[in-house]
């Protein structure tokens, strides 16, 4: 038995040192464009499916979609999400076709109407790991995560007017308010 605990551990100890030098020597893949490894995709979407089933948002959601909630979440999504994304006219631009093996779904073919809004809402909150899906909840309020949720529950086909035309012709947002600068680390080190 002793023998046989003791060769576990050091096979553990060997394909920890393997591992360790695959990542160390670049043998690991780390470009965007790559293919993904064997079991890459399927430890993702189990992870992630996992994760939303544990942690998103349960109804009653705390903001009831109005008219004016979508199509502020249209103009959101104009700003915020439409460069990964696109519209109703729109194709892939060179940020959507860059980030490599998990290509962003375009809303103008790939809807997410059939996801719980709970689960959209924890995606634009909290972002996809690996993906190039960013997390929005330190730059949007729950409020406009919200706004943008309902607003892709309903592409294309139950837009109010107001977020119908947003959609449709996204030239007329404005682009975003530039967020504030984030502190600077170093400086306020300095005053320790």
């Amino acid at each position: 038995m002793r023998g046989f605990i003791g060769g576990f551990v050091a096979a553990l100890v060997v394909l920890a040192l393997v591992v360790f030098a695959a990542v160390e020597t670049g043998v690991v893949p780390a470009r965007a464009d790559g293919p993904p490894l064997p079991g890459e995709r399927w430890a993702a979407r189990t992870s992630l499916n996992a994760t939303i089933a544990r942690q998103a948002p349960k109804p009653p959601y705390p903001f009831p979609p109005t008219d004016a909630d979508v199509a502020q979440g249209a103009t959101l999504y104009v700003q915020n999400c439409a460069v990964c994304h696109g519209t109703a006219n729109t194709t892939p631009n060179a940020v959507a076709r860059g980030l490599g093996v998990v290509q962003p779904p375009q809303f103008n073919k790939h809807g997410v109407s059939d996801d719980p809004e709970g689960e959209t809402y924890w995606k634009i909150e909290h972002g996809i790991r690996f993906t190039g899906m960013p997390a929005y909840g330190k730059s949007l309020d729950q409020k406009s995560i919200w706004q943008i949720t309902y607003f892709m529950k309903r592409v294309p086909d139950s837009l109010p007017a107001a977020a119908k035309s947003i959609w449709e012709n996204p030239s007329q947002v404005a682009a975003p308010t530039p967020m504030p600068a984030l502190p600077d680390p170093k400086r306020n080190a300095a005053k320790r």
